[in-house]
């Protein structure tokens, strides 16, 4: 659901360590490109990106299905990425299916009638960024069709070949509250021989749940990975 917007708190504090760089994938935000929707398109997305911005080798920062994405960019492209920090993601989410959660986003009260409504509604001022005002209320920025076409996705295959080709440096933060399947982001770790880091206390956005936390663990990780430009 989210865009690069989103991420403009976490963009200040990351300046320092060199140029930041934020876009709205396929289905996100203003992003006007629509399907096909398979991780393959999304990464070379991002590949695309890079490139035209002259930006690699680069740091690659995901949250969720972002991760999964700079994951598999780092596998297939590593010219471009120095190394990756990804945030709550599932390596392997076959036998899910969109109906576990479905049900939950279809009950949302749509359209919001201020953004009061939408950040009082999800617990949480992150969730303004999501929405867009219209002329009957808010309503979120991404198509829902569009979004479960993408999750449906990730429960027909694994990803752990992927996980296995990275050789950068990597650090995986998972959250204590967000719902991903237990030890697979541990294993991930493991398997790159990146750093892990739990953070009980946090829902799936850990950036926005546990912000101290994690800007402390990414800011030690590149310091200690990359050089500043």
């Amino acid at each position: 659901m989210s865009r690069a917007t989103a991420w403009w708190p976490v963009a200040q504090w990351l300046r320092p360590f060199g140029r930041v760089v934020g876009f709205d994938q396929r289905g996100h935000g203003r992003n006007p490109r629509r399907g096909p929707f398979r991780t393959e398109d999304f990464v070379a997305d991002a590949a695309t990106a890079i490139e035209d911005l002259d930006l690699g080798p680069a740091v690659v920062i995901g949250h969720s299905m972002g991760g999964l994405h700079a994951w598999c960019l780092a596998a297939t492209r590593p010219d471009l990425v120095s190394a990756i920090v990804v945030e709550d993601f599932a390596p392997d989410n076959r036998g899910r299916t969109i109906d576990e959660w479905k049900w939950l986003f279809d009950a949302w009260p749509v359209p919001f009638q201020s953004l009061g409504h939408v950040t009082s509604y999800f617990g949480a001022p992150l969730f303004a960024e999501y929405f867009e005002e219209r002329e009957d209320g808010w309503h979120l920025i991404a198509e829902m069709d569009d979004l479960y076409e993408i999750a449906g996705h990730w429960g027909t295959r694994a990803y752990w070949d992927f996980i296995d080709a990275v050789e950068c440096p990597s650090l995986v933060i998972e959250a204590g509250r967000g719902g991903q399947l237990p030890g697979q982001m541990e294993e991930a770790a493991r398997r790159s021989r990146g750093h892990y880091l739990y953070v009980e206390e946090a829902g799936h956005v850990v950036h926005d749940s546990a912000p101290w936390v994690y800007r402390g663990a990414v800011e030690a990780f590149l310091s200690t990975s990359i050089s500043p430009v």
